[in-house]
């Protein structure tokens, strides 16, 4: 992490000047860093020495005499933890200043502090309101005048309370905006529609399932933005072939259009496809286009790269064959829940040269199909069979054999491969980087070995539920590049196992081991020393894990998800990771029967970060629960079954918790908190989630968890 302390360097020296270091260009710079030249290292400044301030001489401060432009370099060094840069804003006035002028993107946890970030951060462009369960037309008012020249972005996808008044006042004031998001907003009518009309520059505009927008609110969209690039209308169940027929009409530079569950038919996709610019085009779960209806469809269209037909349930290979010679450009295919995958669908294909990635989940495929596909498909570079039945060694290993250059493979849950299949793929996909195998029960603890032998490039690995053993473990420390490695429901592996990978493996960051039982302390503590980038773990229901392991975790800064369900935890262990791992956001301790109100009350002082908690079963009373209500980030609670709460202590913590979006409560509480609190809470923009699910005491084993699962899949 770079601190600002780490980045100038005061050096005094006898003459009353001193010189400043700055190590501004040896990492790697912010992604959007602010316009400005990067010339100079070493700025001289004049600063009275030490004796000369002795003698009475006047005194600047040599951090106020730092320009703008060194200052802007700095803070684009600075990493995205808002910690540092409210420290470095702390330094001086001019820093102050400085970090004030530099935020380009602000992302408020709820509505009310808008005019104070708003009076401090006059630049901002992007503006994330996401996170605001509720956003009121006076506040949209507000961002409208306040960052009338800067504003770009707005995020209001998970916000409610606010009207067409509110977008007009942001769409009308902001002339510079290009990109809006309203997925969500279902209260939205054709009103608010015609208001995002007015947004003349608009290029991007989201509004998933926004189902009272109907063919009239979009027209007034087609209209007045005319330079759109991106359209989701995703579950905008209002609109029909006429409003996107006007879209297609009127808003010619389109590149991306997303008309999943819209009720649409063929009769629109003659104008889409004729949109010159058009690259991206999702049609998923369409109903009500069929095969007759893509065969009638002449326009071609030789710009589309990406196409999306999954849960077309009413298309067979006869009319995604004439819509795939209708797209010759194709580069990317997702046809998840499709049809039955033959030689005739399969040889569809062989027009599309450019072919890199096809997306098969869940269909039925045939060993001929993907023979025809491997035949068709010139150099695959991704290929998703995830829980498709009827995939074979057969067909699988033939696939692998002539695609060796594939990046990305996912055949999870495909319970009739075996090991023939693994020795394909290590033997000829040796540049794989992300391989997702959950679940594939044939392959033997043997198979698993070649993983770690033969693909050392490999990032992502997912072998949860498998015969995986320490051995394999082993085999896959080799993989040196791994990030993200799920080995959970793995019954054979153990500490030693875990060991190997700390040891190889130091740049992971994500490491699933839910239900592997096999995992003590000594196993995460391995862990959290060789993988000091760690940000994620699940420990869940590894039984055997106790305070040791979240005192060592407490070392990895970077931890933001912890997850140790029915662990044998304490408030002593939860208490060491609030003070070390200040960016928790996430945490589950559902069944941590040992922690109580003293490990509330730390994590409320040290955890400010924090957003979602999981409380069930915890000995948690009231005094706990209410110290949460400092933490200012927390959005999201579960606490079912916790004995020592009172209907008045969640009355109260409901209402101190203003930045509430999701609460899942017993149905026993709701008859015992007052109404009104409800309503009020409700107002906010908070959903409650009433569950009736009966106290358990006793953890299953997960030998009779895991043949419970294997049952319901079969």
């Amino acid at each position: 992490m770079v601190k600002s302390r780490d980045l100038c360097r005061g050096i005094d020296r006898s003459d009353g000047f001193a010189t400043l270091t700055l190590d501004l260009f040896s990492g790697s710079p912010n992604p959007n860093p602010c316009s400005y030249s990067r010339s100079a290292k070493r700025v001289r400044v004049s600063c009275a020495s030490p004796a000369a301030a002795a003698a009475g001489e006047n005194r600047s401060n040599l951090f106020d005499s730092l320009s703008e432009e060194v200052l802007f370099l700095i803070l684009d060094r600075l990493e995205s933890d808002p910690l540092d840069k409210k420290s470095f804003s702390l330094v001086c006035r001019s820093f102050y200043a400085a970090e004030s002028r530099h935020r380009r993107a602000l992302t408020p946890l709820r509505s009310g502090l808008l005019p104070a970030a708003l009076a401090r951060y006059p630049s901002v462009s992007r503006l994330d309101l996401s996170l605001c369960p509720s956003v009121t037309d006076a506040a949209l008012a507000s961002v409208g005048g306040a960052l009338r020249s800067s504003l770009r972005s707005i995020n209001l996808s998970r916000s409610r309370g606010f009207s067409y008044a509110g977008i007009e006042s942001i769409a009308v004031n902001c002339a510079a905006l290009v990109e809006i998001n309203l997925s969500n907003a279902t209260d939205l009518s054709d009103a608010a529609a015609a208001a995002i009309g007015r947004a003349r520059n608009l290029e991007k505009l989201w509004l998933a399932r926004c189902k009272m927008v109907t063919d009239m609110g979009i027209g007034c969209i087609a209209v007045g933005c005319q330079k759109l690039r991106l359209l989701c209308l995703k579950w905008c169940l209002g609109i029909s072939d006429l409003g996107v027929g006007l879209v297609a009409v009127k808003c010619k530079r389109l590149r991306s259009l997303d008309l999943s569950f819209v009720p649409i038919t063929e009769k629109c996709l003659p104008a889409v496809l004729q949109l010159p610019h058009l690259e991206d085009l999702a049609l998923v779960g369409c109903l009500s286009i069929d095969d007759e209806g893509l065969m009638s469809v002449k326009q071609e269209s030789k710009s589309l790269q990406v196409l999306d037909m999954s849960n077309c349930q009413h298309v067979n290979h006869t009319g995604f064959s004439s819509m795939l010679s209708k797209t010759p450009g194709l580069c990317q295919i997702s046809l998840a829940y499709y049809c039955k995958v033959t030689h005739s669908l399969a040889s569809s294909l062989q027009k599309l040269c450019n072919l890199q990635s096809i997306k098969l989940d869940g269909c039925e495929v045939t060993t001929s199909g993907l023979k025809t596909m491997a035949n068709s498909c010139r150099s695959l570079g991704e290929l998703s069979l995830s829980k498709c039945s009827g995939v074979t060694d057969e067909g699988l290993s033939f696939i692998v054999t002539k695609h060796k250059g594939l990046g990305k493979l996912d055949v999870t849950c495909c319970r009739n491969i075996t090991d023939l299949s693994l020795a394909s793929i290590t033997s000829s996909c040796t540049s794989l980087a992300n391989l997702s195998m959950e679940s594939c029960i044939l392959v033997s603890r043997e198979g698993f070995r070649l993983i770690g032998q033969r693909c050392h490039l490999l990032e992502e690995l997912d072998l949860t539920d498998n015969d995986l053993d320490d051995e394999g473990l082993r085999a896959i420390s080799g993989c040196h590049n791994l990030c993200v490695l799920k080995i959970g429901i793995c019954l054979k592996i153990s500490d030693e196992g875990l060991i190997h990978v700390a040891k190889g493996c130091p740049n992971l960051q994500e490491l699933d081991l839910y239900r592997s039982v096999g995992i003590t302390d000594i196993g995460v503590m391995a862990i959290a020393r060789g993988c000091p980038l760690l940000q994620i773990i699940n420990l869940s229901y590894c039984t055997e894990v106790t305070d040791h392991s979240l005192r060592s975790l407490s070392k990895c800064s970077n931890l933001n998800t912890l997850e140790i369900r029915g662990c044998q935890v304490s408030s002593s262990g939860l208490a060491i990771i609030a003070v070390g791992c200040r960016k928790l956001t996430k945490l589950d301790i559902k069944k941590c029967y040992y922690v109580d109100d003293a490990g509330m009350l730390l994590l409320a002082r040290f955890s400010q970060n924090l957003r979602q908690i999981n409380l069930s079963y915890c000995s948690v009373t009231d005094v706990g629960l209410l110290a949460l209500a400092s933490v200012s980030c927390l959005q999201n609670m579960t606490i079912l079954h916790s004995g020592g709460l009172t209907s008045n202590g969640l009355a109260a913590i409901l209402v101190a918790c203003g930045g509430l979006t999701k609460v899942k409560l017993h149905s026993s509480f709701k008859p015992l908190i007052p109404k009104p609190i409800l309503e009020h809470v409700e107002a906010r923009g908070c959903v409650f989630q009433w569950r009736d699910k009966p106290f358990q005491v006793e953890l299953e084993p997960s030998e009779v968890w895991k043949q419970q699962s294997q049952e319901m899949h079969v």
